[in-house]
């Protein structure tokens, strides 16, 4: 009997006729473009196959969008070239029996994500009279663009030349069901509320009536907390505190170090030699900002790559100097003012972290991305991509109206792809809009 190819042989045609790019059109258009919550958005799309150094797909590749926490790439980049493999703690000179501390904006100081403190260990032996100079900060604690009204939530710790415990209080109220309730103050005396670390800052108990829910509201301008009590047996809450500049750090320092600080306003003369305690590893640190999007590291970063290659704490600086030399060659010039995403006035284009993205995988290497960046299932991936987890790696973004996601692609095929996809303006639901771009993003996995 004789065989039928006809049918095969067709199919093979069609495949063959039908480009890379030809499917990525398709498939961008059925999972994304045309989804009813995104006909009104402003969508930008790129996809570049890294081995062919050639683009399989854009749309509106070359516009502007605001990314969000996609900026977190362009300050993890800086921060993997220029950091080295520990972060700089502090930077110190000594005169006679005298110790001159440089800050280094580094965040792991105190922070609860780090046991060893080497930067602390230093300050509790040493048995010199130690300064601290603030001559090197140039910076504001809030970012320009930030939205005011965040100032109370964890995720907008102020920035700061030398943090401490992440710049935030923890608070805890714990509470012993068997105690009975002080009727005539309205307040349950056997609550236990307090932070970590414990301040004597001002601390204001206020009734909220019917509301009974634990909750600390900072006053705007400074270190006031009006703490409501609440009916939970247990609860906390991070509060970011006022840094002003070094003057908090250093009010919260010596009950650990058992010495007091002060501030000078002085830098070491010209050929003074400088001694640096590094604290951590550096991708210590940039993990977690990956995985979780920690907008008080990224934030930090950038000003210890600021500290490092200008001598100052200034993100405005940095971002300048990078702008002309590492990223002079972005193919659409952004407008880049913080190293979070918090800030709406940050524009770049997908094409944009298309070619940050190559310069990473150049200039860095994808083994040390991979142990960074999130692949499915896991940090701020945790919910998507999990069917072929290890395939993706790559940072989302999210603000109001707002939705990124740009990494690392490895296909079926075993090409490496660089994608970016910027959304904005979109008043849809932001989980089901993910779930067409992830839709999206396996198809390409799986064809290409």
């Amino acid at each position: 009997m004789k065989r039928n190819t006809t049918l095969p042989v067709l199919f093979v045609l069609f495949l063959a006729a039908c480009s890379p790019q030809q499917f990525i059109s398709k498939q961008a258009k059925q999972s994304i473009l045309t989804d009813a919550a995104l006909t009104r958005a402003h969508v930008g799309i790129s996809v570049y196959d890294i081995a062919d150094n050639k683009y399989l797909y854009n749309y509106q590749g070359d516009h502007y969008f605001v990314p969000a926490s996609n900026t977190k790439i362009v300050t993890c980049y800086a921060g993997m070239k220029y950091l080295g493999d520990s972060l700089p703690g502090i930077q110190y000179w000594q005169e006679k029996n005298n110790i001159y501390l440089l800050p280094t904006g580094d965040p792991s100081l105190l922070h609860q994500d780090f046991t060893r403190q080497p930067v602390i260990d230093f300050l509790k032996k040493t048995t010199a009279k130690v300064y601290i100079t603030d001559a090197t900060w140039k910076d504001e604690a809030l970012g320009n663009g930030w939205s005011w009204n965040d100032y109370n939530d964890y995720y907008m710790a102020e920035r700061s030349p030398l943090p401490v415990y992440g710049n935030v209080l923890h608070w805890i109220q714990e509470k012993n069901e068997t105690a009975d309730q002080d009727t005539s103050t309205g307040f349950d005396q056997s609550v236990l509320i307090y932070s970590i670390p414990e301040v004597n800052w001002n601390v204001r108990f206020t009734p909220e009536g019917g509301k009974k829910v634990f909750f600390v509201q900072r006053n705007y301008a400074d270190n006031t907390f009006n703490i409501t009590q609440g009916t939970e047996k247990k609860k906390d809450q991070e509060v970011p505190f006022v840094t002003n500049g070094l003057q908090s750090a250093l009010e919260l320092l010596p009950d650990t170090i058992g010495k007091k600080i002060a501030v000078v306003n002085k830098v070491p003369a010209a050929g003074t030699p400088l001694n640096t305690i590094h604290s951590q590893p550096t991708d210590s640190l940039f993990k977690p900002m990956m995985y979780r999007s920690d907008n008080f590291f990224a934030e930090q970063t950038l000003l210890m790559v600021s500290a490092a290659k200008l001598g100052v704490l200034s993100d405005r600086r940095i971002i300048d100097t990078l702008l002309k030399t590492d990223l002079l060659d972005l193919p659409q010039q952004p407008r880049w003012v913080d190293g979070s995403g918090l800030s709406r006035f940050n524009l770049f284009s997908p094409q944009d972290f298309v070619v940050i993205l190559r310069k990473m995988q150049q200039e860095i290497g994808m083994d040390r991305i991979k142990k960074i960046f999130p692949t499915g299932g896991s940090g701020t991936l945790s919910n998507y991509y999990k069917q072929d987890s290890g395939f993706i790696y790559a940072k989302t973004g999210s603000l109001s109206g707002v939705l990124a996601l740009s990494g690392y692609l490895y296909t079926k095929k075993n090409k490496l792809l660089a994608f970016s996809v910027l959304i904005n303006n979109h008043q849809g639901n932001a989980t089901a809009i993910r779930k067409q771009v992830e839709t999206f993003i396996t198809q390409i996995r799986e064809q290409y």
